[in-house]
């Protein structure tokens, strides 16, 4: 349950290092501005530029390479996915082609070369918010949220996910170590029906937890939103970084789309 705690939780934000000491409104924009440039991209440069700089970044603030390889396992593996189906579905050029049993099947270089710009696009989007998360504590991002305007409604709902998420985790443990003493894992066939109990489980005790929340909130005097206080005044490093940053951003995105890849 340790390692579970240590993929989901914001305990290297609590460190202080060069990251942990900008304001968060900073990263915030910043963080999002890229991504916004990184989606947009239409060639490899500037994705691939961001995703190496992200991982710098981690290894500069320190974060274990384990944890950064876990994170980005579920990414990694969505964008090998589409590049698999970019390449067997867009495209009029025969990369390759092999026979399955009576059918004939061909890979496309249009759709190759597309998958691998959205795969990228993924990878560079994701460790932008890896890193953002490792450098920014939670309630942070929450308060700056409400601060750019986010409705009320989503940025509670985030923060009772973000919550309860290690509640749930540490009662899906709790039930997993149940099934491991009654032999539940023991062969591949009593292991997908114990999944299957698990999964259900969990989602009746996330309905269970819902309604002790929400009655817990109402006894201490919640009206349908939380308080949120101000924010304190930028500092005059935290505002030059917030107006250069995006400059330098834009002119990366235009100096990489004008580029040969």
């Amino acid at each position: 349950m340790q390692r579970a705690f240590e993929l989901f939780s914001d305990i290297f934000a609590d460190r202080d290092n060069v990251l942990t000491r900008l304001d968060a409104r900073v990263k915030v924009i910043v963080t999002f501005l890229s991504i916004l440039f990184v989606i947009l991209s239409t060639r490899l440069v500037l994705p691939l530029a961001v995703f190496t700089l992200s991982l710098i970044g981690t290894r500069i603030i320190r974060v274990p390479i384990r944890l950064v390889l876990a994170r980005l396992a579920a990414p990694v593996t969505i964008a090998l996915v589409l590049v698999v189906l970019q390449t067997f579905i867009v495209g009029s050029t025969p990369l390759f082609t092999f026979s399955f049993f009576k059918w004939k099947i061909s890979g496309f270089q249009e759709g190759a070369l597309r998958g691998v710009l959205i795969g990228c696009r993924v990878l560079g989007a994701v460790s932008l918010m890896l890193l953002m998360s490792f450098a920014t504590q939670a309630h942070r991002i929450f308060h700056t949220l409400r601060w750019l305007g986010v409705p009320k409604g989503w940025v509670e709902v985030a923060m009772l996910m973000y919550r309860y998420t290690f509640t749930l985790l540490d009662q899906a443990a709790e039930v997993m170590d149940a099934q491991r003493l009654r032999l539940g894992y023991s062969t591949i066939r009593r292991s997908f029906s114990s999944v299957g109990v698990l999964a259900g489980t969990v989602m009746i005790l996330s309905m269970d937890q819902a309604v002790s929340t929400y009655d817990a909130m109402m006894l201490r005097g919640y009206k349908g939103y939380m308080p949120f206080g101000p924010l304190p005044a930028m500092s005059g490093k935290d505002l030059l970084i917030l107006v250069t940053a995006p400059c330098i951003v834009l002119a990366a995105y235009l100096l990489c789309e004008g580029g040969p890849l």
